[in-house]
């Protein structure tokens, strides 16, 4: 069997067709037409967005005694965007060509002419904020209007005193939230690399007052771990550290986590230091004291923060960009042909094991198999599968990504003997290979392995 990346010139045109075919992303509303930045995330794409979801939280907050969770409201009190800087300073550039009318972010045109229109005639460039607007309540009017929220992270300051004194935590601790992000995207691109809509694993650390460095490399250190926990190779990252100059005026240090995606190195997860800039804004506009008392210190002060900030959305492509391989194999009659695979660490995976029976035409092999199913269900995320023949369900299963596949034959019934009765077939997605084990033994070797 040999192995080799998929060219990298079609690796993403056979990568989105593979996640269309195999239910991991579709284009939104594609029955009308489509929708310019937006993505639905199908049955795979969703159970793969949900393992990210759940290895973040579990490792940022579950198994962590000084990080709590939140969940905010999507659309806040448009002060908090004031506070923020949202409403006067969360600007891009835009120009609009002027032979084909179409849209551009003036600091990120590919080449002199338009890729459109051909043309290199353009307006001058005006600043476009990039939030969503709406209106809360039943008149539409100046004073009903509010946001969209175009990142997690202000909610979590703005509740900053209710989470300390419900949660009874003491600095340096954090608070992490998960949940949806909108920004109006003059250009969308690179599919679901930069949409509309998105999802963000935000993490607010707070700190006290001159541990910013310390804290700052903890944080970079760690999410580097992460990533690698999750089968993203350390090779494929890099970290790209901001010099001073571009650099926040409230920031101290930034550094974004990069990933070598297809179509050039890009931003995974920003990490910054950012001082104590947000909560002295909120402090300001709302004329709520943010500030913290260490009762062993005696000290008073507003604590400085340490900003972990992820895209699910993001980590999930590079994940599929990652898993995404073509190798040549020899079918069952020896042909040579190409076996696409997604392999994903078993973690991360959207299915863990399918479950085949033999035929599915032998009511005998189905009920065994189901049987299996069954016992398996509360343990992990499993499939049943038996269009096709096996070879064909290994496919599929393989370009699912699904990291093995449970046979049930005739020998698990007993036909060819009692020695391998109640034995099923084992294959592994990245060996091919297959072991004859115990009903039994399957939970434990697989909870075994997923460890």
């Amino acid at each position: 069997m040999s192995q080799k990346p998929a060219s990298e010139p079609s690796k993403m045109e056979k990568l989105v067709a593979l996640c269309k075919r195999r239910g991991f992303i579709f284009p939104s509303s594609e029955i009308y037409g489509g929708f310019n930045g937006f993505w639905d995330f199908g049955p795979a794409g969703a159970e793969l967005k949900r393992n990210i979801r759940e290895a973040w939280w579990n490792d940022v907050v579950r198994r962590r005694a000084d990080v709590v969770g939140l969940d905010g409201t999507i659309i806040t009190h448009p002060r908090v965007w004031e506070a923020s800087g949202h409403t006067t300073a969360f600007h891009d550039p835009m120009v609009d060509c002027k032979k084909c009318k179409g849209r551009w972010r003036a600091d990120q045109l590919p080449e002199t002419k338009c890729p459109e229109g051909g043309s290199h005639e353009y307006t001058e460039a005006r600043q476009f904020n990039l939030m969503f607007q709406t209106h809360a309540g039943p008149v539409i009017d100046e004073a009903s209007l509010c946001y969209l929220r175009p990142e997690t992270a202000q909610v979590i300051f703005a509740q900053f005193l209710n989470v300390l004194n419900s949660s009874r935590q003491k600095v340096p601790f954090g608070i992490a939230q998960i949940g949806k992000a909108f920004r109006n995207e003059i250009n969308p691109r690179n599919y679901i690399f930069r949409s509309r809509e998105f999802e963000q694993m935000e993490l607010e650390f707070f700190i006290k007052p001159g541990t910013d460095a310390e804290w700052h490399r903890y944080w970079v250190e760690a999410r580097l771990a992460w990533y690698e926990s999750i089968g993203l190779p350390r090779d494929a990252l890099s970290l790209h550290e901001y010099p001073k100059s571009d650099l926040a005026h409230y920031a101290s240090a930034c550094v974004d986590v990069m990933y070598a995606f297809p179509f050039g190195v890009q931003e995974l997860e920003g990490i910054a230091a950012r001082g104590n800039f947000d909560l002295s804004q909120h402090q300001k506009f709302s004329g709520k004291k943010m500030e913290y008392f260490d009762d062993e210190t005696k000290e008073r002060y507003v604590p400085h923060v340490v900003e972990p900030s992820a895209g699910v959305d993001r980590i999930a492509l590079a994940l599929l960009c990652d898993a995404f391989m073509e190798e040549e194999v020899a079918d069952e009659k020896g042909k040579r042909e190409v076996r696409s695979v997604m392999r994903f660490a078993p973690r991360i995976a959207p299915v863990k094991v399918a479950v085949f029976p033999l035929l599915r035409n032998k009511p005998a092999l189905v009920a065994k198999a189901r049987e299996v199913f069954e016992g398996l269900l509360p343990h992990f995320a499993v499939e049943w599968d038996d269009r096709g023949n096996i070879g064909k369900r290994y496919r599929y299963q393989d370009e699912q990504g699904t990291p093995w596949c449970v046979t049930v034959d005739f020998d698990t019934l007993g036909e060819n003997g009692p020695a391998l009765a109640d034995t099923v077939t084992l294959r592994d997605r990245d060996t091919m290979r297959q072991e004859r084990i115990l009903i039994s033994e399957i939970i434990p070797l697989l909870a075994s392995k997923l460890r």
